[in-house]
């Protein structure tokens, strides 16, 4: 699961960076990868649970920009350790300080922050942002239980998108959340869009209302519950009102409130964390994979089209081919092969000789390429070869078509023009290379047909002896009308007084009908084979990953495959996510 939201994520910030300011998506592609992120922290999260049971209490003190995270944080440890400013933005790191801990109880921490590095808090610069602090609290104090507490950058400030990333780990890692915000803040809607996030993680929560007017308490408090309400559907937190003391401009920490941290510590339950998580993928999920979505429906459609086309280009092949009354010549090559073995045996050695010897002259001209004579290229393949130059074109009329009137996926349609217009040639020629071995390969079930034809005549002996006498009182003028023929086609061969005759006589015996039979199992065979080693075993496999070859920054490139197998996941874990 790790792996595929860490993917997805990429993915969004690799598009997201090609939008322009005014596109539609490129504020929601930054909310989405900004989800993703806390699902990425969230997850590390669950490994370091189970890799570390006794991992140390993780208290996260958040909030906007000058509502006093860093003073809170020196409060509750009764220390100076964070630092105070009253410029805005002045915390950029996340920094951990540990209450009543070693630096070495916090060991995985490292591992939980990934390309964040660790550094001492002097280490810490204001030019870089993949790192945090981690150091050690020289005093006690009796607000906290034993724990890492983690005074956070702010979420809303001009700068706040540079170091967003480590305040989003920080609360993912927290087992605690410490809300502070001040009268003028609370209601600042990117503090209830953070806590809105939040929510599926299930932290127990304390706010800290801070910098109030004394007498402002139950107004402010009523604002804040109803600003809860609206944006999470738990109960709302317990709140502490701290009032604005002008000589030490320092908050104050209610006396009876002392316990309140100890409270919410023993409320946290590690062994729900991958419930929490399954729970926030899912509220998620469908908005996160909308435009993997998309595309995949755009992959559908292009497969629409391209079976569409090919379904065109099988009825051609019948029409112009198979059911032409002029071009089909399949059976004739059968019964080609039928007249050889037709030859009677003791003769067959003086008619093969006396062939030789007459057509000596034509492979002579044929061998040094004179005389003017060409062997025509077969009809099948000439017509093959021009249905699949006529898909290419339809396809790229198709796309263009797409591009202008697809507007939410116009950039799909018109990265796969672009790959469409680089492929055509090589898948041209792999496909005319593919007509030529059909079309080698064929003539074995050709030839067979020619010897179920002799089997059933060697059944019907009077049929079989008048054809052998019918090929032999023929056979001369016939060979020489067969060389002629095959410089022009095999379908002329049908037209010589030796297959007249012996077509005629096949048809009025007995196996006339055996023979009509032959030849329509043979042409319909002839026709799955194309469809299937052709169009589809071919074109159509190479046409259906058309698409996925384009490497353009603008596509996720996430497979059907890859999603359907994380969407599995999701739903046979019902009590919560092993990890993947």
């Amino acid at each position: 699961m790790l792996e595929f939201i860490q993917l997805l994520k990429q993915r969004y910030q690799t598009v997201q960076a090609q939008l322009d300011k005014k596109s539609p998506h490129f504020f929601e592609y930054l909310q989405r990868i900004e989800q993703l992120l806390y699902a990425e922290a969230f997850i590390r999260k669950g490994r370091l649970i189970e890799d570390k049971p006794n991992f140390p209490l993780q208290i996260a003190v958040i909030g906007p920009t000058q509502a006093g995270k860093s003073s809170i944080v020196n409060l509750l440890l009764n220390a100076d350790l964070a630092g105070v400013s009253p410029l805005a933005g002045y915390t950029v790191h996340a920094q951990g300080f540990c209450h009543q801990l070693n630096l070495d109880d916090c060991d995985g921490m490292q591992h939980y922050f990934g390309r964040f590095q660790g550094l001492t808090t002097a280490e810490l610069s204001r030019n870089r942002y993949d790192c945090y602090a981690i150091s050690a609290s020289p005093t006690q104090s009796n607000l906290l239980p034993s724990c890492v507490i983690w005074d956070t950058p702010d979420f809303d400030s001009i700068d706040a998108a540079d170091y967003r990333e480590g305040v989003i780990r920080t609360l993912a890692l927290a087992d605690v959340i410490v809300l502070v915000v001040s009268k003028e803040k609370y209601a600042d809607q990117s503090v209830w869009e953070v806590m809105q996030t939040l929510a599926d993680f299930a932290q127990p929560t304390l706010i800290c209302l801070n910098k109030l007017v004394e007498g402002s308490e139950d107004l402010v408090l009523q604002s804040l519950r109803q600003k809860w309400q609206q944006c999470r559907s738990d109960a709302m937190p317990p709140v502490i009102p701290m009032l604005f003391q002008k000589p030490s401009a320092l908050p104050d920490w209610p006396a009876a409130e002392q316990q309140q941290l100890f409270a919410l510590a023993r409320q946290v339950q590690h062994k729900k964390h991958a419930q929490h998580q399954q729970q926030f993928i899912q509220s998620f999920w469908l908005q996160w994979l909308e435009p993997v979505f998309s595309e995949h429906q755009s992959q559908r459609n292009w497969q629409m089209l391209v079976d569409q086309c090919l379904e065109q280009a099988i009825a051609a092949y019948r029409r112009d081919f198979l059911d032409h009354p002029h071009h089909y010549h399949t059976f004739q090559v059968a019964l080609l092969n039928l007249l050889d073995l037709l030859e009677i045996p003791g003769l067959a050695n003086i008619l093969s000789k006396t062939r030789r010897v007459m057509t000596w002259p034509m492979r002579k001209l044929m061998r040094l390429g004179r005389g003017g004579f060409h062997a025509s290229p077969d009809l099948e393949i000439t017509t093959l070869n021009q249905i699949g130059e006529h898909v290419m074109i339809q396809l790229a009329d198709k796309l263009l078509e797409k591009t202008e009137s697809e507007a939410e996926n116009v950039s799909w349609w018109r990265d796969t023009a672009i790959v469409m217009r680089q492929k055509r040639t090589g898948l041209l020629q792999g496909f005319q290379q593919a007509v030529v071995t059909y079309h080698s390969g064929f003539q074995l079930d050709v030839e067979a047909a020619a010897h179920r034809l002799y089997y059933k005549l060697e059944e019907q002996p009077m049929v079989l002896n008048s054809l052998r006498a019918t090929r032999l009182s023929t056979d001369a003028g016939a060979m020489i009308l067969a060389i002629h023929a095959g410089g022009i086609g095999v379908h002329d061969l049908f037209i010589t007084p030796l297959m007249l005759s012996v077509t005629s006589l096949l048809a009025e015996s007995a196996i006339g009908s055996y023979m009509q039979r032959v030849e329509a199992e043979l042409k319909q065979h002839q026709l799955q084979t194309v469809k299937y080693q052709l169009f589809q075993e071919n074109l159509r496999d190479q046409l259906y990953q058309l698409p996925q070859q384009s490497h353009s920054t603008r596509r996720f490139n996430i497979s059907e495959q890859q999603c359907q197998q994380v969407e599995l996941a999701l739903k046979e874990k019902k009590h919560g996510l092993r990890l993947l």
